[in-house]
């Protein structure tokens, strides 16, 4: 025993790396947030949503894929706000989300109330709105992130996408796929693979990054939500 500071512990040799072996040390972690699904290759891919500044994504897109972000989101403890003009079919997500807990709520399109994010309490609000979703009254701020879905280009496309931090591309046709090659500054290879991308499969991008991922829903998402599809 030594006075004031307990037991002896076990001695045991420091471990130490040298300089030049730094680089080889890789360590498998990634970005805090939501898994939507894996990168090609087969790596997890993590959205942030929940963050202290403003975080806007517009998702061209299916219904199916939207609902599993906002399952996903759900279950790491954030409310889900969901504006919507179509509640019947988001009306059993809503119910069965959160284990008998309100963590998704339905809302008309232009009714979201103040949500009252916090650091404690983060929210994300998904706007299901059609071709052309109005201003929103609930716009992004610190913890709470604006989702829009947007089931193909649509006039309000360029706006909405200049506007976002993140954009998700899900299976278009060609003319949409060259329209949105320019306003996102996509690769030439990226631009062609638009139009027969799968179900499931996402091109996530910022004019300066770009990852494809899949997604694919648990059983439990999949017994609620149905098998991938890009089209609803």
């Amino acid at each position: 025993m030594r006075g004031g500071f307990g037991l002896v512990g076990p001695r045991r040799e420091r471990h130490v790396l040298l300089a030049e072996e730094v680089d080889a040390l890789a360590l498998p972690v990634g970005d805090d947030g939501v898994v939507i699904g894996v990168d090609a290759e087969g790596r997890p891919a993590v959205l942030g949503v929940n963050r202290p500044t403003p975080y806007e994504v517009t998702l061209i897109g299916g219904l199916w894929t939207a609902q599993v972000l906002a399952l996903r989101t759900a279950a790491t403890g954030a409310r889900v706000a969901v504006e919507t003009g179509r509640g019947q079919v988001w009306s059993e997500l809503a119910r069965e989300a959160g284990g008998g807990q309100q963590c998704v709520t339905l809302h008309d399109v232009g009714r979201v109330p103040p949500q009252g994010a916090s650091a404690g309490s983060p929210v994300l609000v998904v706007r299901d709105c059609g071709m052309r979703p109005p201003r929103g009254r609930v716009v992004a701020g610190p913890w709470q992130s604006v989702l829009t879905l947007l089931p193909y280009l649509s006039p309000t496309a360029p706006r909405l996408l200049r506007q976002s931090s993140l954009v998700g591309v899900q299976r278009v046709s060609p003319d949409e796929a060259e329209q949105i090659g320019r306003l996102m500054n996509l690769p030439r290879p990226a631009v062609d693979s638009l139009p027969t991308l799968g179900d499931g499969v996402t091109l996530w991008c910022t004019p300066r990054d770009r990852q494809f991922v899949m997604t694919q829903g648990t059983d439990a998402e999949t017994g609620l939500l149905g098998g991938a599809r890009r089209i609803d």
